[in-house]
């Protein structure tokens, strides 16, 4: 009878009994570990630095800082900034002087996620890197730059982990293959949708082989082939990290298909982000700012489609309201394009941020009372229908003493060709006026 109180070790996961156990056997990461690069140099020279190693999931962060200790025959401390404090920060300062004090051995300290420690945190490292106690080795997906201290910056390398390519994690599939599907066989087209499925993330498909093992073995099946690969994995499987730096790669492709009035390339950027999860009126709010950044008075039409679209979405939720931004994502791509609203925006707050406040002109001041009126407030308005044109030519809108100032300069393109055209009929009028109004 079996013991219910008996322990059970768990099984190693497949991509932990495939960790490399020397830098020869780390696949991908080239620019970082072939000969005379960085890595490669810290390694043979048998010199540890600390370092932040940025990049995207499955790239080799943690073998990487696991690999370190080993060749450096240093003691190796993980925490996670995800489920650690100051104590677990405290706690790992003591072991390493425990360690240096007993064996002489230094402290590879790795800090996984090190972006989700809040500055007091990542601060708390500071004078233990300096001392030398420790080397710090932090992994992020997030921008460093942003995300972790200058202070902690400045005394790490940056190195930045690339996405593995289908050829390398084919490698890295043929040497799991011969070393966990004994008695399986995989076919070549199953193999490429493993891959693909994979997204460049080295583990993720080490997960996915793995469990497409457990799910043949429990069927007792041993040709795997690529309809049973699609069968037993979800088809929603591209990585996509909602809050990281993919997520906004994504949204600029997207943003700047539009404005490069690339229908296809945005409609693709489009449903890669639906794909990954992202909130579709998160991609709406993108392009309402598009039909206003990029678009413009060269057709004010693309403002109101990207605001339909985002009103239909709520009104008929996925996967009907999807056809919507669809809609939109191809009518903001072909139309045609202009910033200069968005120009004109910009330079009137930087004049008015670096200039004084100068006070409204009398004439275009509001005269609600009997009072007002009989002091001359608003006296001299010119009410722009009653002349030709409906246009009041030489009168001056802006504050006394104020030097002439042009803003807006539309483009030739679309509408704006036409408005272009009217501003430079009104110009025209003004130089016919003698006198122009110089405001009071």
């Amino acid at each position: 009878m079996t013991d219910l109180f008996e322990k059970h070790e768990p099984s190693t996961p497949l991509a932990e009994q495939l960790r490399p156990q020397k830098p020869e056997d780390i696949i991908g990461q080239s620019h970082l570990l072939g000969a005379g690069k960085p890595l490669s140099i810290a390694f043979k020279a048998g010199k540890p630095h600390s370092m932040i190693l940025w990049g995207p999931p499955g790239t080799g962060k943690t073998t990487l800082a696991r690999l370190m200790a080993l060749v450096f025959d240093a003691k190796f401390i993980s925490l996670s900034a995800v489920l650690s404090g100051v104590k677990d920060i405290r706690d790992a300062i003591e072991l390493a002087q425990v360690t240096l004090q007993q064996s002489g051995r230094h402290t590879i300290l790795f800090v996984d996620e090190v972006h989700r420690f809040n500055k007091s945190q990542q601060d708390a490292f500071l004078p233990y890197v300096e001392k030398g106690l420790v080397t710090f080795v932090g992994a992020t997906t997030e921008n460093p730059s942003f995300e972790v201290n200058s202070a902690l910056l400045s005394r790490a390398h940056v190195y930045v982990l690339k996405t593995l390519s289908e050829d390398e994690l084919a490698i890295l599939l043929d040497r799991a293959v011969n070393h966990a599907l004994i008695g399986l066989s995989l076919s070549n087209d199953a193999k490429r949708m493993l891959i693909g499925f994979a997204d460049g993330d080295a583990r993720r498909l080490l997960n996915l082989l793995e469990q497409t093992k457990i799910a043949a073995e429990t069927e007792e099946i041993t040709e795997l082939t690529a309809d049973y690969v699609r069968n037993i994995l979800s088809s929603n499987l591209h990585r996509f990290d909602k809050y990281g730096d993919e997520f906004y790669d994504q949204i600029s492709a997207l943003h700047k298909s539009v404005r490069g009035s690339d229908p296809d390339a945005a409609l693709y950027w489009m449903c890669r982000m639906l794909d990954g999860g992202t909130d579709p009126l998160y991609i709406g709010r993108r392009l309402i700012r598009a039909a206003t950044e990029d678009i413009g008075l060269a057709d004010p039409r693309a403002l109101q489609i990207a605001l339909n679209a985002c009103e239909a979405f709520e009104r008929l939720g996925s996967p009907e309201g999807e056809l919507a931004l669809t809609q939109a994502v191809l009518y903001l791509a072909c139309a045609p394009k202009s910033n200069s609203s968005y120009l004109a925006y910009n330079k009137a707050r930087s004049l008015i941020s670096n200039d004084k406040s100068h006070p409204v002109p009398n004439h275009l001041r509001n005269a609600p009372t009997k009072l007002m009126k009989e002091l001359g407030i608003g006296c001299e308005y010119r009410y722009a229908h009653d002349d030709i044109e409906a246009y009041s030519a030489g009168e001056d809108y802006f504050p006394k003493g104020m030097p002439a100032v042009k803003l807006y300069k539309p483009t030739t393109r679309g509408l704006e060709e036409r408005i272009s055209e009217k501003l430079a009929h009104f110009r025209e009028l003004d130089k016919k006026v003698k006198n122009p109004r110089k405001p009071g």
